[in-house]
């Protein structure tokens, strides 16, 4: 049965009602397509669509247009009504999915915005040339540029720096792939700019451009760690559209002119908008101390840091709070001195709050109990907050971090754990207490914070055992439990911390017995430190085979039995980078094969102070080794050059012999501090020692080193020499003389001869001189009056003739005087007064020389020759003297 469409059946009606309801609907899309269009023309009006676009539209929509006019009359849509359909679906398809591109869909970027961003590459510099891939018509297309999918203006320039940290690559890379030069005002010309990043490159104190004022539509600017300089630029505060500034300066270079700065913070007052800023590091030591009232002025303000801005005032109270909104505030690093004020409290938005470094005193006030949305609180490093840890910072709940570490807080944290203990669902993943005057035992509610990651307790008095339930901190990944006076035991429950990666239990007083169990879960374990007392009984009990879960990255033991032999769970640990090994009971020789298979990455070696013995493997390379320790060990065999890359070399203490190489300079070249003293190293000091430009301290002390010492010293900056107790033959060089930063000079016990010579009298920073026991001659030369901070001159054992110098006696720092075995004559001069070491004045001297390096290096020197220090001030032995007017005094 057919039917017809304009009859009077039920059918009829209903296809009529249908095609109604199509058209009605149809105009109504109409109406928003014709919106769209123009929409789209509108936007850019200097851009309009093509011709050939236009038409299209005229061809799909006049159909449309004519029979709506007679809808009334004609309700016939059986012509139209496929095409309408047609049309309206795709056009709803492709408005819908946000990337409706009327008839074309190969927007291209208008020249104005190419030909701008052309003279703007053209007055950067780019040493990487990630600028030269900015080719062909459609800037869209260029790396770190976005585009209107409409009108293909320009709206986002992204030329950040790809190393989003200095230290995610080497300094050389990072510098090659920074940006620089001179920002061209043709910027300008991109007028629907909505970002701009040019952060992490490096500008070299270029002022902010005044005319970045000028982009109307910007709504993000990033400006951070570029090294602008100078002052910020008040027309930014024509920005009215800005919602994110980060103009964080660069901490490395701002200083002096190059240092960004703002002497008024008035241009922030329009920017209504703005939800975050970050002013860190920029000076703004100028701008009074109402400097607050500005930022309060912000209602939707986010996020504010202004970490080290060298704020001086801090007010205590604010007539209003406006910047409600707050959520993340920084104001760490400045000088406020101050209590920390209440107003803080009524921000009550706040998740992050960092006040670390701000000099703040006095106790933690109970309205931190007010902040119940925070989830990082850190008042870390302002030295003088003090009392007890109120326990109400564990009732916060959402609290992820919280950090009291380097203040003055006593007494213990049951207090803190008891609020911890009423807040089972304790978010906390990281507490930091360390630097403090914390004392008591460690409580065992510890093992309540399940979400736990980070516990640093270091550097505090806890005493007594690690509490058994710290095996129920499943999450925790760093403990740090270093420098307290803990005397008890370590838990076997240890073994259970499966998360654990890094555990420093150093400068404790440990005892009992680490079994396997102590390590049995700990398969990320990757960094221990371990050390106790040489008096404390603290023992390893493993069976020999044992292979523990974990491979170590660094290991440091000290004072702890792990011996006698070198156990078969550390021989399979081969990827080491670093290894500290102190007096731990090992004697006998370690396995060639495991110097060979530690990682190539090892940067420190340390095996000190045991009984191990043996010759090292001659051909190891090790590129990225500083630092070799083998001293006081019972280790044969050549001198051990492994690592051009060494800084510190110390082998004191063994049996090292044969010549130092020939070519140290070249095999060392980086060398800082070399000790090889008491060994059986024979033969002269290669010349090639003076190109080490870096090295400050040599101690070859008590070897059978022969020949004369080479004259080529001036080219370093040595610190400290002691060649003293070889066969060295010859003049003192005068190229010591030359050593502007020379401190130390011993060169006693050996067979030098010749005079002093004067070109020393340019080391006037010397504080101690030893050349006794030599055949040096000549008169004491007056240029030593001038040495006024030498503490110790030695002179001893020696061919010197004449008197003694009146000006020498007056030099005030001198503590130490030897001129016995000479052939000096003549009075003892009258001015040669040295108090006694009971009096103020010495005792205040030797403190601060104890305090110093020299007397650090001096202390290491005594040790080292198993001798006691000097017993008298002044020592006149055996001298043809005239008169005797000498006041000895005794340490």
């Amino acid at each position: 049965m057919e039917h017809d469409p304009s009859g009077n059946s039920d059918n009829g009606r209903l296809f009529a009602m249908h095609s109604h309801a199509a058209a009605t609907g149809a105009v109504s899309l109409l109406s928003l397509a014709s919106g769209v269009v123009e929409e789209a023309v509108i936007m850019d009006k200097k851009h309009p669509l093509p011709l050939s676009c236009q038409s299209l539209i005229n061809c799909w929509t006049q159909p449309i247009r004519l029979h709506s006019i007679g809808m009334a009359n004609k309700p016939n849509f059986s012509s139209t009504y496929p095409l309408v359909v047609s049309f309206l679906l795709s056009l709803f398809l492709l408005y819908s999915n946000s990337k409706f591109v009327l008839c074309s869909t190969d927007i291209k970027c208008t020249d104005t915005d190419r030909r701008a961003l052309v003279v703007l590459r053209e007055g950067l510099t780019d040493p990487s040339g990630r600028l030269s891939y900015w080719i062909g018509e459609d800037c869209c297309t260029w790396e770190g540029i976005k585009c209107h999918n409409q009108t293909g203006r320009v709206t986002k320039l992204d030329l950040r720096n790809p190393y989003h940290l200095i230290g995610a690559v080497d300094p050389p890379t990072y510098k090659r792939s920074c940006l620089g030069g001179k920002i061209n005002p043709s910027l300008i010309r991109l007028e629907y700019l909505t970002s701009l990043d040019l952060s992490l490159n490096n500008f070299e104190g270029l002022e902010i451009p005044g005319f970045f004022g000028e982009l109307k539509n910007l709504r993000y600017l990033n400006l951070s760690y570029a090294s602008f300089a100078g002052e910020i630029p008040a027309s930014l505060g024509n920005l009215s559209n800005l919602q994110y500034l980060d103009l964080y300066a660069d901490s490395y270079s701002n200083t002096g002119p190059r240092e960004l700065r703002s002497q008024s913070l008035e241009w922030l007052t329009p920017l209504s908008s703005l939800k975050y800023i970050n002013l860190g590091f920029v000076k703004l030591d100028s701008i009074g101390d109402h400097w607050l009232q500005t930022f309060n002025m912000l209602p939707s303000l986010v996020h504010l840091r202004l970490h080290w801005c060298e704020l001086k005032g801090l007010p205590l109270t604010l007539p209003s709070i406006n910047f409600t909104s707050l959520s993340v505030l920084d104001l760490s690093e400045n000088s406020f001195n101050s209590l920390i004020p209440p107003w803080l409290f009524n921000l009550t938005g706040l998740t992050e709050l960092y006040l670390t470094w701000d000099f703040f005193s006095g106790s933690i006030p109970a309205e931190f109990a007010n902040l119940k949305n925070l989830q990082v609180l850190d008042l870390s490093d302002n030295l003088n907050l003090e009392g007890q840890i109120p326990g109400l910072l564990g009732n916060l709940s959402k609290l992820q971090l919280l950090d009291l570490s380097a203040n003055n807080f006593h007494g213990d944290i049951y207090g803190l754990f008891s609020g911890f203990s009423s807040n089972p669902n304790s978010k906390l993943e990281s507490l930091d207490l360390s630097s403090n005057s914390l004392t008591g035992e460690l409580p065992e509610s510890l093992g309540l914070l399940k979400h736990l990651q980070h516990l640093d307790l270091s550097s505090n008095s806890f005493w007594g055992s690690i509490p058994s339930s710290i095996g129920s901190l499943s999450a925790l990944r760093v403990l740090d439990l270093s420098y307290n006076t803990m005397n008890g035991t370590i838990p076997e429950s240890l073994g259970q911390l499966s998360g654990i990666v890094d555990m420093n239990l150093m400068a404790n007083s440990w005892k009992g017995i680490l079994k396997e169990t102590h390590f049995m879960n700990l398969r990320k374990l990757q960094h221990v430190r371990l050390t106790t007392e040489p008096t404390r009984s603290l023992a390893f009990s493993a069976s020999h085979g044992w292979f523990p879960p974990f491979k170590l990255k660094s290991i440091q033991l000290e004072n702890c039995m792990i011996g006698p032999s070198f156990p078969v769970w550390l021989q399979v640990q081969n990827e080491l980078t670093s290894v500290v090994l102190k007096n731990v009971s090992i004697s006998g020789t370690i396995p060639g094969k495991w110097f060979s298979q530690l990682s190539a990455q090892l940067t420190y070696l340390v095996l000190s102070q045991d009984q191990i013995r043996g010759e090292l493997p001659r051909h190891l390379n090790y590129p990225y080794l500083n630092l070799i320790d083998l001293s006081y060990n019972s280790f044969e065999g050549p001198f051990p050059s492994w690592s051009t890359n060494a800084t510190d070399v110390i082998l004191d203490e063994n049996s090292f012999s044969g010549p130092i190489p020939e070519n140290i300079g070249a095999l060392m070249p980086r060398l800082q501090k070399l000790y090889v003293s008491r060994n059986h190293l024979s033969g002269r000091i290669p010349l090639s020692m003076c190109d080490i430009e870096g090295l400050n301290i040599i101690s070859l002390r008590n070897n059978k080193l022969s020949g004369e010492l080479p004259n080529c010293w001036h080219r370093l900056m040595l610190w400290g020499i002691d060649i003293s107790n070889n066969s060295l033959t010859g003049n003192i060089p005068n190229s010591f003389g030359f050593l502007p930063s020379l401190s130390v000079l011993l060169l006693s016990n050996n067979n030098l001869d010749g005079e002093i010579p004067s070109s020393l009298r340019n080391c006037t920073g010397l504080t101690s001189m030893d050349l006794g026991g030599n055949k040096i001659s000549g008169s004491l030369p007056l240029w030593v009056q001038y040495m006024s901070s030498l503490f110790m001159l030695r002179l001893g054992s020696n061919l010197l003739s004449g008197r003694i110098p009146d000006q020498v006696c007056r030099l005030q720092n001198l503590h130490i005087l030897d001129l016995s075995q000479n052939k000096i004559s003549g009075p003892i001069p009258n001015t040669i007064q040295i108090d006694s070491p009971s009096s103020s004045s010495s005792q205040r001297y030797a403190d601060s020389q104890r305090a110093s390096p020299f007397f650090r290096f001096l202390q290491r020197l005594r040790n080292s020759s198993g001798k006691g220090g000097p017993k008298n001030f002044i020592t006149f032995t055996d001298l043809n003297f005239q008169h005797r007017r000498l006041r000895l005094y005794y340490q």
